[in-house]
């Protein structure tokens, strides 16, 4: 497989703006609580929680913010009462859209969704109705200029599923979930740079957009990420490598 990184593109743009409105820590921390309350608080036995923390670290939130937003979902803290919901939809071009959500009230968040899709030009769809164009992924991104053979040596032997190289140089190392935290290990133990690592959804097809649907797509994006309530955005949008420098141009 070949191309240019459109996640690491989209997800660094992503990550930017949520660092620019100052929400970052406030989703982190809701997340690291929940994978907690779900599955307990020892990252190594909980996948979730691991891969929570590490984008926490990667996002240099102290390790006592950390350790406190564990306690907490695992019960030794305050009680959290946080439900987990995804809503789906559809967006510019017909591109698919699913937002995820935590939220102590799920009515306003449904109505705030809805008024996203509705007002951006989208449609807000059934359960199920995208979700099967996305499947759950660890994606470990690492710079231009990273020795591919020694990656693909410790990705694959750690239980990697896929090592895209990209047309700048970049690769991107795909994982299931479940061992995220392994091959994202047997890839630190290489002592290689890593650009970025998260378990994310990732669409099996992408729809390609031209500059003004990009637009549209990432203004409607950005709307739902303003939202309190939303954790994390996902689309099957194709942003090319030419869309996005103008995009950040």
């Amino acid at each position: 497989m070949a191309g240019h990184s459109k996640w690491a593109n989209i997800q660094h743009r992503k990550g930017a703006q949520d660092a620019k409105r100052g929400k970052l820590f406030t989703k982190l921390i809701r997340e690291i609580t929940v994978a907690a309350k779900m599955g307990g608080s020892d990252a190594a036995a909980n996948p979730r929680l691991r891969a929570a923390i590490d984008k926490a670290l990667g996002a240099n939130m102290t390790k006592d913010v950390i350790e406190r937003a564990t306690k907490r979902g695992a019960g030794e803290l305050d009680d959290v009462n946080y439900e987990e919901i995804r809503y789906e939809g559809y967006g510019p071009s017909g591109i698919a859209i699913m937002v995820d959500c935590m939220t102590d009230n799920r009515n306003r968040t449904v109505a705030a969704v809805r008024n996203v899709f509705t007002k951006r030009g989208g449609n807000m769809g059934t359960d199920g109705s995208v979700a099967y164009l996305f499947n759950k992924k660890g994606i470990i991104s690492l710079p231009a200029g990273t020795d591919e053979d020694t990656i693909m040596e410790a990705a694959l032997e750690a239980g990697a599923e896929d090592i895209v190289t990209n047309d700048d140089g970049s690769i991107d190392v795909f994982t299931s979930p479940d061992d995220y935290s392994v091959v994202k290990d047997a890839i630190d133990a290489t002592e290689c740079e890593v650009t970025s690592s998260q378990v994310t959804m990732h669409p099996d097809i992408s729809v390609s957009l031209d500059l003004d649907d990009a637009q549209k797509a990432i203004g409607m994006i950005e709307a739902f990420e303003e939202l309190d309530d939303v954790q994390d955005v996902y689309s099957n949008a194709d942003f090319s490598d030419e869309v996005m420098a103008q995009l950040e141009g």
